[in-house]
């Protein structure tokens, strides 16, 4: 999900209570809930950032030891460069500070993993994307719902709205979480009953704004076919257009080896490839139906292969 709704969802935590259990308690619980992102630090180097973004910060280890460090560095600041404590201000509990930095890390990959994305759980131990096809990357419900109950909770002084907020939020993303798993069902067998084979692999994914319609990917052997899933007439509307594969391409293979198409690859789900020929050489190109098109040239891979 985007930092915006990782620190509501803090922030939402901490205004429905949780902020009297310790000092820094809200600031710890939007922290936690942000920090595993700071993977987008690999943006400063020349690592290809899809390899690297969701995996070492977002998995096993990391949300066992980011809580850590991060209350460790909230008591750091506190013994040496905090504020006095302020009149009905709450202690620093350092058993309360840890929990609710477990409580924002595990929100952040909670999030994560219902978005198209994906994210690897298990890393470093399993390096397996996860995948919850459920809710769009930037969720305006989420926004709304969750900026609403903390701002009446702010406003009235008590955490009710803000309670409320998180369970509409939480009975949203099951219900989310439910409409996809039973969208991708219908959408399979649609898919077997006219074409009278399995699709190679398959996503109904969410698109932004409406929780009624999803988007549809299909790996249909040599080439994807795309379409929209509406739940108001529980059918798949595919586009006539299909993408090439274009995998077989000698060019291809010879652009799997290269550093960078190998880094792209350990994040595409979808993958489609262009090559083009130049004077000398071969253009070879991978993009993904998720996002290729949709970002234009900010999600794709391109390198020159020479004879």
């Amino acid at each position: 999900m985007d930092n915006l709704c990782h620190t509501l969802v803090g922030l939402a935590m901490g205004e429905a209570g949780l902020k009297r259990k310790t000092r820094y308690a809200n600031a710890a619980l939007m922290v936690a809930a942000n920090i595993p992102d700071l993977d987008v630090l690999v943006f400063l180097t020349k690592t290809p950032s899809v390899e690297f973004r969701r995996g070492w910060t977002h998995g096993l280890l990391a949300q066992l030891v980011l809580p850590i460090v991060t209350t460790a560095a909230f008591v750091a600041f506190d013994r040496w460069g905090g504020r006095r404590q302020g009149r009905g201000d709450p202690p620093l509990r350092i058993p309360w500070l840890l929990a609710l930095c477990y409580a924002g890390i595990y929100s952040h990959v909670a999030l994560d993993f219902l978005n198209n994305y994906g994210v690897r759980l298990l890393a470093p131990f399993d390096w397996r994307w996860f995948y919850g096809d459920a809710v769009f990357i930037v969720d305006v419900w989420l926004w709304l719902a969750l900026g609403a109950g903390i701002w009446l909770s702010r406003r009235r002084g008590t955490p009710t709205a803000a309670r409320g907020s998180l369970l509409f939020a939480t009975c949203y993303v099951v219900a989310m979480l439910v409409s996809a798993q039973a969208a991708r069902d219908v959408v399979a067998g649609l898919w077997r009953a006219s074409r009278g084979t399995e699709p190679r692999a398959l996503m109904v994914g969410p698109l932004p704004v409406t929780p009624f319609t999803r988007a549809v990917i299909v790996d249909a052997g040599d080439h994807y076919e795309t379409g929209t899933f509406s739940w108001w007439s529980s059918s798949v509307d595919f586009s006539a257009e299909r993408t090439p594969k274009n995998d077989a391409d000698p060019a291809v293979t010879a652009a799997r080896r290269t550093r960078l198409i190998a880094a792209y690859l350990v994040w595409a789900r979808f993958p489609y490839w262009t090559v083009m020929s130049e004077a000398d050489a071969v253009s070879v190109g991978v993009a993904d139906m998720r996002f290729g098109s949709a970002l234009g040239n900010r999600m794709v891979a391109r390198v020159v292969i020479r004879p």
